[in-house]
């Protein structure tokens, strides 16, 4: 039985969802990822009419004549939720928890996916596995996977970047886009070398869901913090911290800029999207930008 809180933050997301639906992507959100719900059929001899962009150039040079690639409509298509549930996701300084945030935009794209008819995965992570929903169709799986992503209690508190990537890696999805969103904080340093390897493989989306204090620390004078993942405690200085050049917010420039430059490494879009803000608009011209780079 579905309480009546979830009941409200479903409804919620159906509202985030029915803006995404009515705004100018008309519903085709998913023909911003490479694809676009096509494969590859063959390699036939250009006729009037055929969108040039389709014409094979290193075909057309053997042939001696002008080719194209012809495709055909895939009948399935596959999203991948990656859904951060560490304990980090518990912390905010706004009115609102990331993990809420979180969980109202992988809703979100749930419902997006499931409008579209695609199936929908679910994967939930913290320095572990937590749990793994295989990708399906219906309101019933819809609704598993919806119930989980506000109802999971993870059983551990770190982060694990690696793990989740390494998972993703050894599954056999064909044709999936993968949105993994995460603050994309962690002491695992090797967790590049596995999103390389996703990289090709999926069409990777990184959702990177910061806290406003994660960019610029607030003047609060010296504060006594605790990291929520590793219980350690630190005494940090924050006198000064309105200014860019105070050493906190200039380590947190430079860390953010290192991940931004990593998914640049490879190819790889990273939406960066803020805790307790409004996402829909964000996330509407995110698809179109991808839409017109295609063009």
């Amino acid at each position: 039985m579905i309480s009546s809180e979830l009941q409200t933050k479903i409804k919620k997301i159906k509202i985030h969802t029915k803006r995404i639906m009515q705004s100018a992507l008309a519903g085709d959100y998913i023909s911003a990822f490479k694809g676009s719900g096509l494969e590859f059929d063959q390699i036939r001899e250009y006729q009037m009419g055929d969108d040039i962009r389709a014409i094979d150039w290193n075909s057309s040079a053997k042939m001696n004549k002008l080719m194209v690639k012809q495709f055909i409509e895939e009948r399935e298509r596959t999203i991948i939720l990656a859904i951060d549930v560490s304990a980090s996701t518990a912390y905010s300084s706004q009115h609102e928890l990331r993990k809420e945030t979180v969980a109202q935009l992988a809703g979100t794209l749930a419902f997006v996916a499931a409008h579209n008819k695609d199936n929908v995965g679910a994967l939930f992570f913290s320095d572990i596995i937590e749990q793994w929903i295989p990708p399906s169709k219906g309101n019933v799986h819809l609704g598993k996977i919806i119930e989980t992503i506000f109802t999971l209690k993870p059983a551990h508190k770190g982060t694990n970047l690696t793990e989740a990537l390494r998972f993703l890696v050894k599954l056999k999805s064909r044709n999936a886009v993968v949105f993994m969103i995460s603050d994309w904080i962690t002491e695992d340093t090797d967790y590049y070398k596995f999103l390389s390897v996703a990289r090709c493989k999926y069409d990777f989306v990184g959702i990177r869901l910061l806290d406003g204090a994660e960019s610029k620390l607030p003047d609060l004078g010296l504060v006594e913090i605790c990291d929520s993942e590793s219980a350690a405690s630190y005494t940090i200085d924050t006198r000064g911290a309105r200014s860019a050049h105070h050493p906190i917010n200039k380590f947190l420039t430079l860390r953010a800029l290192e991940q931004k430059k990593t998914f640049e490494k490879y190819h790889l879009d990273l939406l960066d999207l803020a805790v307790g803000k409004p996402f829909v608009n964000p996330l509407v011209t995110f698809f179109h930008q991808r839409i017109r780079r295609q063009i």
